[in-house]
């Protein structure tokens, strides 16, 4: 597979994991040309010993890793109370907006899980690329759906 092909197969999935960790679409895209400076480089490497979408999204996940570890603190923000008042019509986009901003509160471990599932990668990969067992991911996965939907049931109008 080609750099070029790589690139507009896997940027959009990439950013949004990206977008998972850190809730700032600014960064999320320094986030994501990182890692696709690091697959450019290494991409001679690559042995084939894992899909290359695990192999990639493993990429991604360091490099968000060392960002949060860099800035030595969780990027997190207050939910905003006035979102009910302000917005009585829910849209999409606003409701994905908010999606994001509980994903980027949630421990490493779990944003990269919830990242990787909301990618469609299935469990068995999610399972190579964080280093713990199937059975565990779907334990984890059933768990991050309950914070969400009950962080989303809190913000209801």
């Amino acid at each position: 597979m080609e750099f070029e092909q790589i690139y507009a197969t896997y940027w959009q999935k990439v950013y949004r994991i990206s977008l998972g960790y850190v809730n700032s679409p600014d960064l999320a895209k320094d986030l994501a040309q990182e890692t696709f400076i690091t697959i450019w480089k290494q991409l001679p490497n690559f042995r084939n010993e894992s899909t290359i979408g695990t192999w990639i999204f493993r990429i991604a996940s360091n490099t968000c890793l060392r960002q949060i570890q860099k800035d030595k603190r969780m990027p997190t923000s207050e939910l905003p109370l006035e979102l009910k008042e302000e917005n009585t019509e829910t849209t999409m986009e606003s409701d994905l907006e908010f999606l994001y901003q509980c994903i980027s509160e949630l421990p490493e471990m779990e944003r990269i899980i919830i990242s990787l599932e909301l990618e469609d990668i299935n469990q068995k990969e999610i399972s190579k690329i964080v280093g713990i067992s199937e059975g565990n991911v779907r334990v984890k996965i059933h768990r991050i759906k309950e914070k969400l939907t009950q962080k989303f049931k809190n913000n209801e109008h």
